[in-house]
This record gives structure tokens, C-alpha cells and sequence, in this order.
């Protein structure tokens, strides 16, 4: 197959060599140019742009083999296939002329069907090699542009994901807020109507109490005055001895003492009640932080108590003087019930697994005052059962529980933590050993940010 547009090249020192193959390509239809010299050859090589050379290789000045290596060397002129023409027979002589670069090699004297074949098929097979080239470039730059468009996709992906995770975030943040908002109310209601129910009876007896023992007083002067006036009056004489009036004038102001103490120990609840029931406004309040702990742990107070499987808990306090915090109090009032909850869980727990009878079971509560940081720093430590390493690196999760079916929603600590972190920006840490209790640091800022 001849390419009859195709510019050949031809190098040879001899003339008649020069003229016997240009007549024979221009018969053929090829464009020809001839050069007589290697040096003069590549000095016009780049303004033909050829499709082929036919290289001698003995000439003077420059081999073929040094021209071949000076064409290889210029990446405009490198893939220009060589077929070399020479005299030269020798194997040695051929294998140097394909190190070099060449593609083929003629022996002299030539055939003129065998250069015209041997051309075609190189002309042929550098064609080939062009187009494949192109289309390995258009495919290249299709490849290119796909991994561009690819990047694009996976970058709005990216995006895409990072929007869907911030809105999950925000998400599962609007359903903390919401079950913290219901529970908050719930219980809120809950507590002020137990606290206004018990108020009101409470109230009646603390206001009664002292009639009642000025109506007794009098009783008892009257029976007195009775008594003198009255000396010979046998059956009165016998009713104070049976009912032993010496005795209920001793104890009677004792037993209405005792129900002065339980009406003030119902107020005390009462008020701890409505402490840990009080409703948050829109904007944070002024507020001690030691009466919402001792709200929550009059409310707690039950669970405290000695069980039939477990002694009494302890409650240690040691309180620094606190100055007021700017706060959502109702809201870290659950925060302490939750906390102080799990301490008693984890108490529990760990008298279930016996071996603590020489174990005192108590829950320390510290408070300081950082002057530099200006925040109040809140810690409730137990004694039970405390954590493994991998359920405290889970415990602020939300979902996340290691109580029983029904007992535990693992939404706790994960509200405790919205609302000293998000809610209030401090921070709340844990520490916990295994068999050792678990500790619960809360820090707050004294002024919340607006």
C-alpha cells in the first residue's frame, strides 16, 4: 500500500544511489527530497517533516549510524522511521543499525520491489503507530476529562454527605432538645403538683401545731385547777392515776415536737421539689448551683436509703463558696438526677457482685471556683462498679446503654451532655476505672455566653 502524499527522505553520499531511488519513489508517487550528507540532512530535517528516511550508512563527515542516533535524539524528529541501505552485510553491521534506531535495513544492491514493499509497510505501520497515538490521546484526554467530571461528582458527593451528616447532627441534636424538653416538662409538672398537693396539708398542720398545744396547755391548767379545787373528789383522782396524766403532760409536748419536725421535713421536700421542678425561661437565670444538687439529692433521698441487698449510701459534700451562675437551672438539675442516678446504679451493681462488705458505699460531691477560668467546677464521684474503657469512650452516645431492656434508653448522658456542652458551653468529662467507680467532672462558665 503506497501513501502517494508521503515525503521521503534520502541520505546517501553516492549520487547515482540518490538518483536511482528518488526517480524510483517519484514513479511511485512519493514526494522525495535527497541530501548527499547526514549534517546537511538534519539541518532541513525539521522544515520537511518526512514520513520516512532512507538512511546510508557510509558516508564521511557523519555515518548513518550517528545521524540515525542525532534523529532519535530530537523528540520532533524520533518517531520518524529509518530503513537503512547499505552495502554493508555483516550481522554485527545490522544489529548496530536497529540499536540505534532503525527500523528495517536494505542490503545493496537492492531489489526496487523490495524497498517499495519494505516502505509501504513501514509507512503503513507508522501511520498506524500516528493513529493510535491520536487515539490513545483522545482517549487520554476523554479519560481526563471524565476523572475531572468524576472529582466533580465525588466532590458534590463529598459535599452532599458532609450537608447529610451535618443535618443528622443537627437532627439527632432537635430530638435531645425535644425529649429533654418533654421530659423537663413532664417531670416538671409532675414535681409541682406533688409539691403544691403536699404544701397545702403541710402548710394546715405547721399552722396548727402550735394551737394545738396552746388548747393542751389549757386542758392541762384546767386539769390542774380541777385538781386543787377539787381534792375529795375520789373518781377524779382515779381517772388521773389510770390514765397516768404525769406521763402525757412529759410526752405530749415531745410528740407534738415530733410532728413539728416531720411537717418541716415535708417542707424541706416541698421545697426541694419545686427547686428541682422550677421551669426555665427563654433566657438563663442566676442561680446556686449547690441547692440544685441538694434538691436533687432530697429527691434521691429514698434510694439512699439501706436496702435489703445493700447498706446505706453515703452522701459526702464538700461545697466551695460558689458565686451564682448564669444558667438554664431546670435543665442542670437534670443533669445532676442523671449523673447522681447512675452513681447509684453503678452502687448497686456493684453490691450485687458481693465481695464489698467492707466497702463503706458513698457518692463524694466536690464544688470549686476556677478565679482564672471563671468557672465553677462541679465533681460526683462513686465507689461502684465503674467502667471498661471501651463503654466510657461510648457512655456520652446517644442510644448507647449497658442497663437491661427497659430500664435504660442511652439518652441520659447524652442530654447531660447537650446541656452542659451545647446548652450551657462547658464541658463534661468522665473518668472511670473498672471495678473502681467513675468520676463525672462538670465545668461552667459563671456568666453564659449570649
Amino acid at each position: 500500500m503506497n501513501y502517494t502524499q508521503d515525503q521521503i527522505i534520502i541520505i546517501d553520499d553516492t549520487p547515482a544511489n540518490l538518483h536511482v531511488l528518488s526517480s524510483l519513489l517519484k514513479e511511485n508517487g512519493y514526494l522525495v527530497r535527497a541530501f548527499p550528507s547526514g549534517k546537511l540532512a538534519l539541518a532541513f530535517m525539521e522544515k520537511f517533516s518526512p514520513s520516512l528516511i532512507l538512511l546510508d550508512i557510509k558516508m564521511p563527515n557523519m555515518d548513518g549510524y550517528e545521524v540515525c542516533q542525532n534523529l532519535k535524539a530530537n523528540k520532533l524528529t524520533a518517531d520518524i522511521p529509518v530503513i537503512f541501505i547499505s552495502a554493508l552485510d555483516e550481522v554485527m553491521d545490522k544489529i548496530k543499525a536497529f540499536t540505534v534506531g532503525g527500523v528495517d535495513y536494505i542490503t545493496k544492491p537492492f531489489q526496487a520491489e523490495e524497498v517499495l514493499a519494505r516502505i509501504s509497510t513501514h509507512l503503513e505501520l507508522s501511520h498506524l503507530k500516528k493513529m493510535l497515538k491520536q487515539e490513545n490521546y483522545l482517549q487520554a484526554q476523554q479519560l481526563a476529562e471524565q476523572n475531572r467530571q468524576l472529582q466533580r461528582v465525588n466532590q458534590e458527593l463529598e459535599k452532599a454527605n458532609q450537608e447529610l451528616n451535618e443535618k443528622y447532627d443537627e437532627l439527632k441534636q432537635a430530638q435531645l432538645t425535644i425529649i429533654q424538653s418533654e421530659k423537663m416538662s413532664a417531670l416538671g409538672n409532675l414535681l409541682a403538683n406533688i409539691a403544691h398537693d403536699i404544701n397545702n396539708p403541710v402548710g394546715f398542720l405547721s399552722g396548727n401545731i402550735q394551737p394545738a398545744l396552746d388548747y393542751v396547755n389549757d386542758l392541762f391548767r384546767l386539769l390542774d385547777l380541777v385538781e386543787k379545787e377539787s381534792p375529795n373528789l375520789r373518781a377524779i383522782k382515779e381517772e388521773i392515776e389510770e390514765i397516768d396524766l404525769d406521763y402525757i403532760r412529759e410526752d405530749f409536748p415531745k410528740l407534738i415536737n415530733s410532728m413539728e419536725v416531720g411537717v418541716k421535713q415535708l417542707q424541706d421536700i416541698s421545697i426541694s421539689l419545686r427547686t428541682f421542678s422550677r421551669t426555665d425561661t427563654k433566657h438563663p437565670v442566676l442561680y446556686n448551683i449547690h441547692d440544685g444538687i441538694d434538691s436533687t439529692i432530697t429527691i434521691l433521698k429514698y434510694r439512699l436509703k439501706t436496702h435489703q441487698d445493700y447498706p446505706e449510701i453515703n452522701i459526702i459534700k464538700n461545697y466551695a463558696h460558689l458565686p451564682p451562675i448564669d444558667c438554664y437551672a431546670g435543665q442542670l438539675n437534670q443533669v445532676f438526677m442523671n449523673i447522681l442516678s447512675n452513681a447509684i446504679d453503678a452502687i448497686e451493681e456493684a453490691n450485687k457482685e458481693g465481695a464489698r462488705k467492707e466497702i463503706v458505699n458513698q457518692i463524694r460531691i466536690e464544688t470549686e471556683f476556677s478565679v482564672d477560668k471563671k468557672q465553677v467546677i462541679i465533681h460526683i464521684a462513686d465507689n461502684g462498679i465503674g467502667m471498661s474503657q471501651e463503654v466510657k469512650e461510648k457512655v456520652f452516645e446517644q442510644g448507647f446503654t449497658t442497663k437491661v431492656v427497659g430500664k435504660g434508653t442511652g439518652l441520659g448522658m447524652a442530654i447531660a451532655r447537650n446541656i452542659v456542652v451545647e446548652k450551657h458551653k462547658g464541658s463534661l468529662t468522665c473518668n472511670s476505672q473498672l471495678g473502681k467507680g467513675t468520676e463525672f467532672i462538670i465545668s461552667l462558665p459563671v456568666s453564659k455566653e449570649k
